[in-house]
């Protein structure tokens, strides 16, 4: 198993859907909201679609077939 790619915010949470536009994996917002509703990740190893769900640093986020990645802060 690959260690989690580190993404940095640097506000004291960031929303799933804003976290996922920063992963530059979708063109638009639109997609990012049919990729939750359809396939959704898994945040911290539960299930999760909705788009404004908080994530923290040291929250980490899988997209199937896509990556790991985990949130820090400085």
């Amino acid at each position: 198993m690959h260690e989690p790619e580190k993404i940095d915010i640097e506000t004291n949470y960031i929303p799933l859907g804003q976290f996922i536009k920063l992963l530059n994996i979708f063109d638009s917002g639109g997609m990012v909201k049919a990729f939750l509703q359809d396939q959704g990740v898994l945040v911290n190893a539960e299930p999760e679609h909705r788009r404004g769900r908080k994530l923290y640093p040291g929250d980490v986020i899988d997209l199937e077939g896509i990556g790991s990645y985990i949130v820090t802060k400085d």
